[in-house]
């Protein structure tokens, strides 16, 4: 897992509620500046919702994007590595996918956003959501995971509607080579979708500006990508 970061900010940052698996659910939302676009949700690290998502929320919102990071926290915020790794684990996976499915139901309700179906970003933790949410959620076309720990066993592809662009650092030893090229794999031998995996001369945690293993070449190149292909997919 990553090296522990200075102290995270709290609490987590929230300025929208929406209703989503049987209760009231928090989140940050960024509007582009014509007011309507394409949607696009955004995975929280295992830290929470940090300051870092809500500024990649702001990043896809300039770009032209509805961007909706909901919290999965409840409003929690980690701040080092042990307290992260106990909120990851107090957090099913199900219940995750079930948090993040109302979140798109909310996304793709709301007035401003003028694509069909989302697309959905996440890192870390974030980006395993995103390969579990992307699996059952039909209306997830574009995923894309940044350097996605997956916990425990791998979902069913077999449902898979959704095209995958994924970003791994070459020196991550949380997700070796190998694993990318095992995910990818099994990705493909179940849905028939051809992932896109690209490996960057980085570590883990390679596209966090407030982390030592920041590296801005390779977060600015997978950044360059992702907008193109969730421009691509969604409009």
């Amino acid at each position: 897992m990553p090296e522990t970061p200075k102290p995270a900010e709290t609490p987590a940052r929230q300025n929208v509620t929406f209703p989503s698996a049987g209760a009231t659910a928090h989140g940050y939302l960024a509007l582009p500046p014509a007011g309507r676009g394409p949607g696009v949700l955004v995975i929280q690290e295992w830290w929470g919702l940090t300051d870092h998502i809500a500024d990649v929320a702001d990043r896809l919102a300039a770009e032209g994007f509805v961007a909706l990071a909901p919290d999965l926290y409840g409003g929690s915020v980690a701040h080092d590595g042990d307290e992260a790794q106990r909120m990851m684990k107090a957090l099913p996976v199900s219940r995750g996918v079930e948090l993040l499915s109302g979140a798109v139901d909310h996304l793709l309700s709301r007035p401003e956003v003028t694509s069909e179906t989302a697309g959905a970003v996440g890192f870390c933790m974030g980006g395993g959501f995103v390969l579990y949410l992307a699996a059952v959620e039909p209306r997830v076309s574009a995923a894309v995971p940044f350097y996605g720990v997956v916990q425990g066993e791998l979902p069913d592809f077999s449902g898979l509607r959704a095209q995958l662009l994924g970003h791994f650092g070459e020196r991550d030893r949380t997700i070796p080579r190998e694993r990318v090229d095992e995910l990818r794999e099994a990705i493909h031998r179940q849905s028939g979708v051809t992932p896109d995996f690209r490996l960057y001369p980085a570590g883990h945690a390679f596209f966090n500006d407030r982390r030592p293993s920041h590296d801005p070449g390779s977060a600015a190149a997978a950044w360059r990508s992702t907008l193109a292909f969730l421009h691509e997919r969604l409009g």
